[in-house]
């Protein structure tokens, strides 16, 4: 297999006839999914999600693609395909658009519903096409195909792209479940025609490559939700993902069988379950919908609330619950479910909402240790079968870490396609697909561009490390006035420690040895505040380290008198 290295200089110019695949997020992580096709000078983008941050990324509300690679070709793109309705595929269009604002977007009605819906929120009236699996579009020199994939969210779809280089079959997200809640099965009949015209890349969902067997149906999650239900005595809290209209239907439906009201919670969980119920994919059975303001009027043995926060957001419907920062007060009797799977990075998050509902009084029921949720991704038997039925003359894993990418091109090649077909990359890395075969040519820069508040791209991982600093090892500044003509220190030098449990008096060791230090400084010469500035952070930095054990952000002021 061939694998991205770190030496990988800028590709060359693409040959004639050739595309060219570079994916500006989505390798190498679980979510920003952004690859960009091009073909004689012309641009297709499929995707354009956002990832969320982790621990070590304080301060940050979403992370980007880098659209750095596009930037000065934006005339170039014909249309960006959307996959699928979740964040981690339509996050970022609203950033995208705002570089230019009449890019198409193709979708599936839904799909394109959630963007406009997000779009409306930035100002932003988009050029869409609505388009359905069978259906074909030619955008420049792309043919389009678009084939029905199901997910964990209705209307997904798998989009395969023709030009004169061949033929690529980009899944997006999919499973093969064979009893799909709205019955829309993952389209193998299409997949096998496609099979046998050749396609000569695949691009395939990687999540659960390391998974083995298939992933069980969405149907087995209603009798688990009917036996929770059943067994609940008081007030029944269901987390789930804000686009998990299929996992609300089921919450709907065991509400309704059960005598209880639903009232959602959470403003894109409201949102998103208004928009699918209006255009039909969400069907709410007469009655059961309650306005969250209302919910008081019930008894308690008669209310569900549907919320946001399954993955432990710290500003989510369920984790304020579970601070006891919200509204809906969480009390000793309820039953609280989170319908979702873990992303990974969000484990302690969630374990930490768990925690305080538990503390709280409520049994939490979760996927380890009930079957309420089902993953959206296909395991290795699922993907075996596809590798089976495309037979692909290359292969291109997709969606997911590391791991999942190795494992995904391993399976691949037990079904046949030789290892050197199997292309693993990572973000920025370079495919060329030129006479029928796949390979690394290159990479272009490629980094991850923050949203904090109203800035996007002007963090840098400089400014978050300080941030982690000041954190997890406090601050200490540092004052001091200086007389340059005679060489004293006539004031200071003045200490405050912030984030430190030492007392202030502790400093009080290290004053003196810093007075020597700068006017010795002095004497020798230094008379640029800069440079005394770095003898007192110089001094300090050695002090904490060996004394106190900590290594904090110390920021030293020196004034000339």
């Amino acid at each position: 297999m061939s694998h991205p290295h770190p030496e990988l200089t800028l590709p060359p110019a693409l040959p004639a006839g050739g595309l060219r695949i570079v994916a500006l997020g989505g390798l190498g992580e679980v979510g920003r999914n952004m690859a960009v096709l091009e073909y004689d000078g012309r641009l297709l983008i499929i995707d354009c999600g956002v990832l969320f941050p982790e621990d070590n990324q304080p301060g940050v509300d979403l992370i980007l693609p880098d659209f750095d690679y596009i930037r000065d070709r934006l005339d170039d793109v014909e249309a960006v395909v959307l996959t699928h309705g979740h964040e981690d595929h339509i996050g970022a269009v609203p950033y995208l658009l705002r570089l230019r604002r009449d890019i198409p977007l193709l979708g599936s009605q839904l799909t394109l519903a959630f963007v406009e819906a997000k779009l409306k929120e930035h100002r932003i009236s988009p050029v869409t096409l609505a388009v359905k699996e069978g259906q074909t579009e030619k955008l420049g020199p792309f043919d389009l195909e678009f084939v029905a994939v199901n997910h964990s969210i209705p209307d997904a779809l798998a989009v395969a792209v023709t030009t004169p280089a061949g033929t690529v079959l980009h899944t997006g997200d999919f499973k093969m479940d064979q009893l799909p809640l709205d019955g829309r099965v993952t389209d193998l009949r299409a997949f096998a025609r496609l099979g046998e015209k050749g396609v000569d890349l695949f691009m395939v969902d990687s999540t659960n490559a390391e998974v083995p067997g298939f992933v069980t149906p969405e149907v087995e999650i209603g009798p688990v939700l009917d036996s929770v239900f059943a067994q609940a005595e008081k007030r029944i809290i269901v987390a789930s993902f804000a686009s998990h209209v299929h996992r609300v239907q089921q919450v709907l439906n065991a509400a309704h069988s059960h005598g209880r009201r639903v009232a959602l919670v959470g403003r894109s969980m409201v949102r998103n379950m208004a928009i699918a119920a209006d255009l039909g994919y969400l069907r709410v059975p007469e009655g059961v919908l309650i306005d969250l303001k209302k919910t008081g009027d019930l008894p308690d043995d008669q209310i569900v609330y549907m919320s946001t926060g399954s993955q432990g957001e710290p500003m989510a419907a369920l984790s304020r619950m579970s601070n006891g920062d919200h509204q809906v007060r969480i009390s000793h009797g309820d039953t609280v479910i989170l319908a979702s799977s873990l992303i990974p990075g969000n484990e302690n998050s969630v374990f930490r909402v768990i925690n305080g509902l538990t503390r709280l009084g409520a049994r939490v029921v979760h996927s380890g240790n009930a079957k309420v949720h089902v993953s959206g991704h296909a395991s290795a038997g699922e993907l075996l079968y596809c590798y089976n039925i495309l037979r692909p003359k290359n292969v291109m894993p997709v969606h997911g870490e590391v791991r999942h990418l190795v494992a995904n091109g391993a399976l691949a090649v037990k079904t046949g396609v030789p290892p050197e077909r199997v292309v693993l990359a990572e973000d920025g890395v370079v495919i060329d697909l030129v006479d029928g075969k796949a390979a690394v040519v290159g990479a272009v820069p490629c980094g991850y561009v923050y949203v904090d508040g109203s800035s996007v791209g002007e963090i840098t991982e400089a400014e978050l490390k300080d941030r982690r600093i000041l954190g997890e090892e406090g601050f200490v500044s540092v004052f001091a006035v200086v007389d340059s003509a005679t060489g004293k220190v006539l004031a200071g030098p003045q200490i405050l420690a912030r984030g430190m449990a030492e007392d202030a008096a502790v400093f009080d060791e290290i004053r003196p040895e810093l007075v020597r230090a700068l006017e010795d400084a002095i004497t020798g010469g230094a008379t640029d505040t800069y440079q005394l500035q770095q003898v007192m952070r110089r001094i300090v930095g050695q002090w904490v380290s060996r004394r106190l054990r900590r290594r904090p952000m110390i920021v030293p002021i020196v004034v000339e008198a």
